[in-house]
């Protein structure tokens, strides 16, 4: 039998075996596998089953039928059983660390399902692991094709330290990142962050060693890179979240010159308000007896204490909050004065509402202002705003109408 023609069947017959290798493991082994992952309770054997390692896996048995039985065709020359040999173990090596990467993606997998893991993501970390593994296969495989000892290699690449240092940046930078914000806590999947100056404001959806996604509001995808945390300033709400309760800092800008004292129809008026019954009784008693000290000064509306309308409704939102079902009156609740401006005297109510859901809160908002806007009249109290076009409108009309009547002649008796 001529040599070239022995070296040409055990070729296919090598080729047929590594075919055959290859289907009985993705046609046998595997499905058994699987069967039998199915049949357990674990359920990391499923994630390992869902990320494909065995399917990464069974590349392996074709690979080591090739890389062994290669060295054994007849009459085939050493270099090309070298370069064939060479080219198995290579594809050996890629596979097994395809494997590996498919296996600590199954692990994140298994770990995601635990409570601590939104506050403790070991996301950057394995992806961190893979790239070593990744690069520790392909100085492997270099070093496999060139026929040089991986030691060798490395020492051979000191000088490109700087040249990988520049390659590496992002992933150096990021894995500082990744190490400072879990050290500290400081954003978990699931939070709302707020970082203008990259235009987030919405929920982290995921953490990985690159990049942090985060899902705005308007239901937009940003990117971020892991290290931008760190370097900018980054607004965490989960604060709110842990606490309970969410903040409620609005003014009602009141006309200045609405602001007076009570008269006694007036109190006598208000007095049907549950919430400033006890204010008033209180008031009456204290000041009746800072007045009757002054003695016949005391007498004179100019010397004397007198409660205004202003002071008794910030009283009244006071306690109106106090009773209202959705604040929580745990945290700080008050009803302040700010400086005077040109809009107006600023009347501040500063609380914290029970429920955080950011629906809730607009509603239980909506509806203390709408309370306050309807009920100021009642206090003689008016807002301050802008004229609007009607009013702008009908405003000549009504002055050149007081005018006229002003301006009109007597009529004869």
């Amino acid at each position: 039998m001529p040599a070239a023609f022995e070296t040409a069947i055990v070729l296919a017959v090598l080729l047929a075996l590594a075919l055959l290798a290859d289907w009985l493991t993705q046609r046998i082994l595997r499905p058994l596998a699987v069967k039998l992952v199915t049949a357990t309770r674990s359920q990391f054997d499923d994630a390992l089953l869902e990320r494909g390692v065995l399917s990464r896996l069974s590349h392996v048995v074709p690979a080591l039928v090739v890389f062994q039985g290669v060295q054994l065709v007849p009459h085939l020359h050493g270099g090309l059983v070298n370069f064939v040999g060479k080219l198995a173990l290579a594809y050996l090596m890629f596979t097994i660390a395809r494997g590996v990467s498919a296996f600590l993606n199954a692990v994140n997998d298994q770990y995601s399902k635990r409570p601590h893991a939104r506050s403790r993501p070991i996301k950057g970390y394995l992806q961190l692991l893979k790239i070593i593994i990744y690069v520790v296969a392909a100085i492997g495989i270099v070093a496999v094709m060139i026929n040089r000892s991986p030691v060798a290699l490395l020492t051979g690449l000191g000088a490109l330290g700087a040249v990988m240092l520049l390659v590496f940046r992002d992933t150096i930078l990021s894995l500082v990142a990744s190490v400072q914000i879990a050290s500290n806590d400081m954003v978990r999947v699931g939070d709302w962050i707020e970082m203008p100056s990259l235009g987030v404001d919405g929920e982290i959806v995921d953490i990985a060693l690159h990049t942090i996604k985060v899902q705005n509001w308007d239901k937009t995808i940003v990117t971020v890179p892991t290290h931008r945390l760190i370097e900018d300033s980054v607004k965490n709400w989960r604060g709110m979240t842990d606490a309970g309760g969410r903040r409620i800092k609005r003014s009602l800008f009141l006309d200045q010159q609405s602001v007076r004292f009570l008269q006694a129809d007036d109190i006598q008026s208000l007095r049907h308000f549950v919430l400033l019954d006890e204010y008033l009784q209180k008031k009456d008693g204290e000041l009746a007896e800072f007045n009757a000290d002054l003695g016949k000064k005391g007498l004179n509306a100019r010397n004397s204490r007198q409660l205004t309308n202003l002071g008794t409704f910030r009283i009244y939102v006071q306690n109106y909050l106090r009773q209202h079902p959705g604040i929580h009156q745990q945290m700080t609740l008050m009803v302040r004065q700010l400086p005077p401006t040109a809009t107006g005297l600023p009347l501040e109510i500063y609380c914290f509402t029970s429920d955080i859901r950011w629906e809730r809160y607009e509603a239980i908002q909506s509806d203390i202002f709408d309370h306050l806007l309807a009920i100021l009249p009642a206090f003689g109290l008016r807002v301050f705003q802008d004229i609007s076009d009607a009013g702008s409108t009908l405003l000549p009309a009504a002055l050149a109408a007081c005018s006229s009547a002003t301006t009109q002649p007597p009529a004869e008796s």
